[in-house]
């Protein structure tokens, strides 16, 4: 059997991804083979594909970190599903292909009113919000929570979980297209982030204690963000999407710049600030299987909304896909739908 994979030789450029067919092998006595319907699109797929990523594995890879589809073969201890079940996953990478071998213990059942694209949206975004608010933030009742690029995947579940513990939101996006959607969602205060985000940040918080930050921005919004966190608050950094140009070709000057003049935090101020700065990417979960289990059976305590999809694309057009969410002009989620 063949099977179709998007596998990049070399980091360093988003062209290097190159469509390919491989052989595929059928699955092991604890796998199944999903025949992928639908992908979703991660800013971690872009940061792994450029060589920003230290989860990254060596190449050649298959970027991709989850999926939904149907079970078309199992192995032979495999008894949670069945041939012919429609479910959604996480994989460390290998997405980005229309079938895939994964041990089920990855899998979940796709809801019956759920689409593929709605699966494909859901696992990442979802457990990334809930594992930096609740795991790492200690969110609790009535705190504030500063979300930054709001009208995102992760963002947009942030605030919905948020909301679950009466937080007042503040949301930022980069462009003011973004900030009807935000107020669909609830967000109580919208920052167009401009050059004064410090004094912007300071008027929408208007006496209020900063509580949480959810950072994935990087650079001065980083610094402005932990200048102005409470006694007591938590920074939880997830990404540093000023790394990734908004260009295919990866701007090594600029990079280098970023690089250079990323924010640089003392531990004797922080201890004298009682301020706490946290990191995390969620590839690290997938080594703790009973972990993640637990969260996801968290979430769905939750009853979240299903995912907002911002676009979607066809697997032959994946370089536009991952273009338009390297832009910053996505909104919700980016999916791809295999043909």
């Amino acid at each position: 059997m063949k099977r179709a994979i998007y596998r990049i030789d070399k980091t360093g450029k988003l062209n290097n991804l190159k469509l390919q067919e491989e052989n595929f092998s059928s699955p092991k006595e604890n796998e199944v083979t999903i025949e992928v319907k639908s992908i979703g699109l991660n800013f971690a797929d872009i940061f792994a594909m450029l060589g920003l990523y230290s989860a990254t594995p060596k190449t050649p890879f298959v970027p991709g970190l989850e999926y939904s589809g149907i079970v078309t073969q199992k192995g032979e201890l495999v008894n949670d599903f069945s041939i012919g079940d429609k479910v959604m996953g996480v994989t460390k990478f290998g997405a980005y292909s229309n079938y895939l071998n994964i041990d089920s213990s990855y899998l979940i059942q796709l809801p019956e009113d759920w689409s593929f694209e709605d699966g494909a949206a859901f696992l990442v975004n979802s457990l990334t919000a809930y594992y930096a608010l609740v795991e790492l933030g200690n969110i609790k009742n009535n705190k504030t929570v500063l979300i930054h690029s709001a009208a995102g995947g992760v963002g947009i579940y942030a605030n919905r979980i948020a909301k679950r513990f009466n937080a007042f939101t503040i949301g930022t996006v980069g462009s003011s297209s973004k900030v009807d959607q935000c107020e669909k969602e609830d967000y109580d205060e919208v920052i167009i982030r401009g050059k004064n985000f410090k004094r912007q940040l300071e008027e929408k918080l208007s006496g209020r204690n900063l509580d949480i930050v959810l950072e994935c921005i990087g650079g001065k919004i980083f610094k402005d963000s932990y200048a102005l966190l409470t006694p007591q608050g938590r920074l939880i950094t997830y990404g540093s999407a000023n790394f990734s140009t908004k260009n295919v070709k990866l701007g090594f000057p600029k990079l280098i710049y970023n690089y250079l003049s990323r924010p640089k935090i003392d531990p004797l101020k922080m201890i004298n600030t009682n301020r706490a700065v946290m990191g995390f990417n969620l590839i690290w979960l997938w080594e703790q299987k009973e972990q993640m289990s637990e969260m996801v059976k968290e979430l769905n305590k939750l009853t979240l909304a299903r995912p907002l999809i911002g676009k979607v694309f066809s697997f032959n057009k994946m370089h536009s896909a991952i273009a338009f969410l390297q832009s910053g002009k996505s909104i919700g989620k980016v999916v791809v739908n295999v043909d």
